[in-house]
């Protein structure tokens, strides 16, 4: 236990790269500022206007996770459902987007403009692949399967504002729906399934930031002879 404690003292210097501000764990500046200043705004009046509401963002952030205990067992169910859980209550409280929120705003702004259907469904493909998204079903490819019987039919390039040409195609993409098992009321329990995994994969990432942690203070003279402690042991509300 001395280990634990003294790591637990010396670890301060690390929550700024290692441990607190986590890649995912402390969502990157770019989501606190959910929304842009005001347009009329301008220079320091608006950065300083941005600077608070990520300040106060920050702070609300800061203030859930002082409140839980979380247990870094990325291999326990109950661990990562309840870090889920933790991070859901901080994402309300401190109005930031969830990850399927964060992938609907982008899709939004990537996607703005496209006037045809194919390369929509292209800039999905790529948006999917540049965050590390997976296919396992093959929609991409059933989705494009039915855009080509679409234009086959129309005998052109599908247009996103031709109405009658889009209805044929949603028409199609209903029918993958079905054959894949996917329905509409069902959209919140897939939301959940993804912060599930999101939980996991933010644990393990948080474990392995742990351990390289003390790894390096194990290196130090006065820590070499000491055993590391187990990190589901660890409480980060120590680091805040």
């Amino acid at each position: 236990m001395a280990f634990a404690s003294r790591f637990l003292s010396r670890s301060k210097q690390l929550q700024g790269s290692q441990i607190i501000l986590h890649r995912d764990y402390a969502v990157p500046i770019r989501f606190f500022a959910k929304e842009a200043a005001p347009p009329a705004l301008k220079g320091d009046e608006m950065l300083k206007n941005i600077f608070l509401e990520v300040k106060k963002k920050f702070e609300t952030a800061i203030g859930v996770l002082r409140k839980e205990k979380i247990t870094i067992d990325p291999d326990d169910p109950a661990a990562v459902a309840h870090y889920a859980k933790v991070m859901k209550s901080v994402r309300e409280k401190a109005d930031l987007f969830s990850e399927s929120q964060r992938i609907q705003y982008t899709i939004q702004t990537r996607t703005q403009g496209i006037p045809d259907a194919r390369t929509y469904l292209l800039t999905l493909k790529e948006i999917r692949v540049k965050r590390g998204l997976t296919d396992d079903l093959g929609a991409e490819a059933m989705m494009m399967d039915a855009l080509e019987k679409v234009e086959k039919e129309l005998k052109k390039p599908l247009m996103r504002n031709d109405k009658k040409g889009m209805a044929l195609l949603m028409a199609e993409f209903d029918k993958i729906n079905k054959k894949l098992g996917i329905r509409r009321e069902d959209l919140p329990k897939y939301e959940e399934q993804l912060d599930l995994k999101i939980a996991k994969a933010e644990l393990e990432e948080l474990k392995k930031d742990c351990l390289d942690a003390m790894e390096t203070v194990k290196k130090r003279e006065e820590f070499k002879d000491e055993e590391m402690v187990d990190v589901k042991t660890l409480d980060i509300r120590n680091f805040l």
